[in-house]
């Protein structure tokens, strides 16, 4: 497997962002197309197919958002437990003192360079990217996608 760092740490999962998602789209674009208000009863059947290509265009979205929020509050609960793990203190104080993209981006530090990494975004508000950008040892997510080997 190769090593997570700042340049592929990004995920795309295929069936999502490269099947469903733009058949969706596609559908709704070509519902909105084909749209016909000529007729009062033509008028009802295009509206009523607008209605489900928009719904099922909302769907994948919508899980997509589900699991994003999901994912924040894990990333959350485990700087939580890593924090208490290297300090013995509780994580509030700090948590109430960066941003939510500023506590996902320093997951990805190390053990030895986190505090301090956290101490300077606190201090001059780095923003997720600058975080990422200053980490040395990346600790990689491996356990994200479906490119996990589960065996």
């Amino acid at each position: 497997m190769t090593p997570q760092n700042y340049k592929n740490h990004a995920r795309y999962y295929p069936f999502h962002h490269f099947i469903v998602t733009p058949l969706t789209l596609i559908l709704l674009g070509w519902t909105i197309a084909r749209t016909n208000f000529t007729t009062s009863e033509s008028s009802a059947e295009s509206l009523y197919q607008l209605l489900i290509a928009l719904i099922l265009a909302l769907l994948p979205l919508l899980a997509r958002i589900y699991a994003l929020k999901l994912q924040n509050r894990m990333i959350l609960n485990e700087m939580r437990i890593r924090y208490f793990h290297l300090t013995g203190k509780p994580f509030y104080d700090k948590e109430n003192q960066l941003k939510l993209g500023q506590i996902i981006s320093l997951r990805f530090a190390s053990d030895e360079e986190l505090l301090v990494l956290m101490e300077k975004s606190i201090e001059k508000g780095l923003s997720p990217k600058e975080i990422k950008l200053q980490i040395k040892n990346w600790k990689g997510d491996y356990r994200r996608g479906p490119y996990r080997d589960w065996e």
